[in-house]
């Protein structure tokens, strides 16, 4: 029998189940990883680090310092040592998210070789990849879409049980979720200048039954680097430091309109808000959002029109 050890081996292993590199989604690519070399444990910095160093890998802290601002690391493959480097001083989590990706990263060419007819990702492509793949090891598709509906959609507590970034929770909600039900996510975060804005977004489509979407209406759900709005829910879940949900946003003007259903969430620090998450469902999905608002106890607005 072969051993995974060989970064070779596994390759071989993705190719002879799923054809080609390119045929298993990166969610396949992990589950299979945490098959292999997991097997029944956790996925945590400890288990991560025993497969690297199983697979001959190995890991370096390097001073942050030197590094450009948006790296946390980086790999390198010199006369067959395999090295991967991640920020000195970063958290659990981020370090964790770098050995993932540059594993990912690392197996790319390695693809190239065990199947030849395997058109290889770009750079941006490999990248966006390999961040999928580790999120996807971290958070593992049903287990956490399971979590979700526990939570109520709770971005924050899901960071805190997961022990992950906000921002990583919200992005993989969009992924878990994407197929089954209409949802629109985002956080807010204060920049330099302490004026709050969309730093990350996510959304979902129900695939299974059209109608039940949101269609026409993309300038009302903000993206990357809008500003609060005066007098939206988010503007104020910062003011008051508190939760708030607005049972009913008419997009319609007709009686018949059942809207959407949206809850802001502040995380606050010593008292002080640091980020706020946002989400969004359609109103006859309201009652998935149960859990969360029975744990916070958001102040209630009955409603909206057109506005988040």
């Amino acid at each position: 029998m072969k051993s995974f050890s060989d970064l070779r081996n596994f390759c071989e292993y993705i190719v002879n189940r799923y054809g080609s590199p390119g045929a298993a989604t990166e969610d396949e690519k992990a589950e299979e990883f945490r098959k292999v070399y997991l097997r029944n444990f956790t996925p945590n910095l400890k288990t991560i680090r025993a497969v690297t160093s199983a697979c001959g890998i190995y890991l370096n802290s390097i001073d942050g310092k030197i590094l450009p601002r948006t790296m946390r690391g980086y790999h390198d493959v010199f006369e067959g040592k395999r090295k991967i480097y991640y920020k000195e001083g970063d958290t659990i989590s981020g370090i964790e998210n770098t050995i993932l990706h540059e594993f990912r990263e690392m197996i790319e060419p390695v693809f190239t070789e065990v199947c030849p007819n395997y058109d290889p990702l770009r750079t941006s492509a490999v990248h966006l990849a390999a961040n999928r793949f580790a999120t996807a090891v971290l958070l593992p598709k049903d287990e956490f879409r399971e979590k979700v509906y526990e939570t109520g959609f709770d971005v924050i507590a899901l960071s805190k049980l997961y022990s992950k970034s906000c921002s990583q929770v919200l992005l993989r909600m969009g992924e878990v979720l994407q197929g089954k039900l209409f949802m629109y996510a985002a956080l807010y975060e204060p920049d330099l200048e302490s004026q709050w804005q969309v730093t990350y977004w996510a959304s979902s489509f129900n695939d299974i039954d059209p109608d039940e979407n949101v269609y026409g209406t993309d300038g009302l759900f903000p993206r990357k680097a809008r500003a609060v709005a005066p007098g939206s829910l988010v503007d104020m879940a910062v003011k008051t430091k508190k939760p708030h949900l607005a049972r009913c946003i008419t997009l319609l003007d007709s009686k018949d309109d059942d809207g959407l259903v949206a809850l802001a969430r502040p995380l606050n620090i010593a008292g002080i808000p640091v980020r706020i998450a946002l989400v969004v469902l359609l109103g006859l999905n309201s009652d998935l959002l149960a859990p969360q608002v029975e744990r916070t106890k958001p102040a209630i607005l009955d409603g909206f029109h057109r506005h988040l």
